[in-house]
């Protein structure tokens, strides 16, 4: 029995060695720069804050509501604009933590670790994205406030976490990455023409975040196995909370948003409460995330009853016994 448990392991370990082998040589092979890769000066490429294709889908949960489609044409698409450059600023800030935590996480790791080459090439390209994602904020001269003041306190404890727990700091990755990754690649998907600036941000983006993510779900399959009881409990809890604050930042216009655009209270209910296009969406954008956590027995039944008490959980996916 324990040889068969030491083999499991190596087997395990050996898998994911090879996977961070070849998201290594993609880096090298198929990357990109913020400007050298973007044409920021070309005349397709400038921002005009009327122009309609920023406008919010009628996909969308706010673009869906009666309010929205109200607005003249011009406030329609500075909403859109503005909800853009929200997220990206957002974005750029979560990635300025989760490169640090990447940074605490290589830190630790022993000569001769394949997770040591490839962190660095993840944090080179998240520097690249948190570039872009800053210049297109700059060139759309919105006031944009980012992430709020207690996700900012509490950065330094997510970044304690790489070193110390990895596991669940990268359950926190996947909270921040899998939200933004569905929602644009929903929209290049969707057939709506889209202005080629953000198009071009977006290809670039789920390009290179298809390896990162790979890399943070690969690593919580080779990891859990090895976890305590007392860890798996504390992730079991604790990914329902920081997967709904995290989804919230990417899928909800921020306070400072709706009182730019004087959006009614009732609006933000229809559009974001129970029941609303926006909880579907949300637990659409969670859906590999939270299919992951199952299958690795990391939602509890205790557990569930808080992903359904936050409006995350699909009754389609089964729980896990766990205990």
């Amino acid at each position: 029995m324990t040889d068969s448990i030491v083999l499991d392991e190596e087997q395990r370990a050996d898998r994911f060695g090879e996977l961070v082998a070849r998201l290594s040589h993609q880096s090298v092979v198929k990357h990109f720069d913020a400007y050298a890769d973007i044409a920021w000066d070309e005349p397709e490429f400038q921002i005009d804050p009327t122009d309609p294709r920023w406008e919010l889908s009628d996909d969308s949960a706010l673009g869906a509501t009666a309010w929205y489609r109200s607005q003249p044409p011009d406030v329609r698409a500075r909403i859109g604009l503005h909800s853009i450059a929200t997220n990206m600023k957002a974005g750029l800030q979560f990635e300025s933590i989760l490169k640090r935590g990447l940074l605490e996480f290589a830190f630790g790791l022993p000569d001769n670790s394949p997770e040591f080459r490839y962190t660095y090439h993840e944090v080179i390209e998240e520097a690249q994205h948190s570039l872009m994602f800053q210049e297109f904020v700059n060139r759309c001269g919105l006031p944009v406030p980012g992430l709020r003041w207690d996700l900012k306190f509490g950065a330094r404890r997510v970044i304690w976490m790489a070193r110390r727990f990895p596991s669940m700091f990268f359950v926190f990755v996947l909270a921040g990455e899998d939200p933004i990754d569905h929602v644009q690649r929903t929209a290049l998907r969707s057939g709506r023409e889209l202005h080629p600036l953000l198009e071009r941000i977006m290809r670039i983006h789920v390009t290179e975040e298809a390896r990162h993510l790979s890399f943070a779900r690969q690593y919580l399959r080779t990891n859990t196995p090895t976890l305590s009881w007392w860890q798996r409990q504390r992730i079991a809890t604790m990914a329902p909370v920081i997967l709904t604050t995290m989804a919230g930042v990417m899928m909800r216009p921020p306070a400072a948003l709706v009182r730019t655009y004087d959006i009614p209270k009732p609006v933000i209910a229809e559009a974001y409460g129970p029941g609303s296009l926006a909880r579907e969406q949300t637990q659409a954008s969670l859906r590999k995330v939270r299919e992951l956590l199952v299958e690795l027995g990391l939602v509890t039944s205790f557990s569930r009853r808080l992903w359904k008490a936050f409006g995350i959980w699909e009754e389609s996916v089964p729980v896990a016994t766990a205990s």
